[in-house]
């Protein structure tokens, strides 16, 4: 089953005569482009969606040009980002930033909110920078913090059973590669433990979360596609600057709230972007 993630890849890429193929963490790209054998055989590139792929396909070629999708820590792929140098570039997601947003607006939906659960992977090379801005955010926000570890499925379940024992007032889900795959999991057992939850992609949400605010990643990948149209047309990968996303969007899912016994404020859901009734 294709995500809607990479739906907006496909979709995004084929706009500019670009195919996509592979898989969900690397995708390699082709232009449609004239000329010889040889010269079609060299038009390709490779695009990283999060920061684990995109070092990995950093690391497998110094030459095959590589276009982020979206890595939440463009620093730990590229040395500058106006000039990246090398053979990477792209898009950043700022999904860590994005933390004190989003446990702003937990605050905005849980009375008395004093006690938030974190749900990360460990494993994940943002984990440090994650851990550090949630935590600063809380100190800002006058919360306390209980983590919790999801580098496995069974991890993630366990996690809910201690949240039982520890009764935080609310989740914030860490979005990497762990969370991201076991994302109908974390927001089936969620509404089962009665937890309000924000998240920092709409997947989390169409899965049965409750709440999502994060980029709009059909943006980042137009813009992306947009990166690759640009090397296939001789442009080099160490001359073009890392761009940041300037959309972003706040989702709400009232089913998801009426199953757990919340209400959720007009004020808050005339901000939203999307609400699923």
């Amino acid at each position: 089953m294709i995500s809607a993630r990479a739906k907006a890849a496909l979709a995004a890429a084929k706009r500019r005569g670009v195919k996509l193929g592979g898989d969900r963490g690397r995708l390699t790209a082709k232009a449609r482009l004239g000329g010889n054998a040889a010269q079609r055989a060299k038009a390709q590139a490779r695009a990283g969606w999060g920061t684990p792929a995109t070092v990995a396909a950093r690391n497998a070629s110094g030459t095959i040009p590589i276009v982020m999708t979206s890595t939440a820590d463009p620093f730990a792929v590229v040395g500058h980002i106006a000039r990246p140098g090398g053979n990477v570039t792209g898009m950043a997601s700022l999904l860590v930033d994005l933390t004190s947003k989003r446990l702003a607006l937990l605050t905005e939906i849980v009375p008395g909110l004093a006690r938030v659960g974190i749900l990360s992977n460990p494993d994940n090379p943002n984990y440090a920078r994650t851990r550090k801005n949630y935590e600063t955010a809380a100190q800002s926000l006058g919360m306390q913090l209980v983590l919790f570890d999801a580098r496995t499925p069974e991890d993630i379940a366990a996690a809910f059973v201690a949240a039982g024992r520890q009764r935080p007032d609310a989740l914030s889900a860490a979005t990497e590669t762990v969370t991201q795959a076991n994302r109908s999991l974390i927001a089936g057992l969620a509404t089962e433990h009665r937890l309000p939850a924000v998240y920092g992609s709409r997947e989390f949400v169409d899965a049965g979360g409750l709440i999502a605010y994060g980029v709009s990643c059909p943006d980042l990948y137009r813009r992306a596609a947009i990166f690759v149209d640009k090397i296939f047309k001789g442009a080099k990968p160490a001359d073009l600057p890392v761009e940041q996303p300037t959309r972003f969007e706040l989702i709400v899912n009232l089913k998801a709230a009426r199953g757990i016994g919340l209400s959720i404020p007009e004020t808050f859901l005339a901000r939203a972007d999307e609400v699923i009734e």
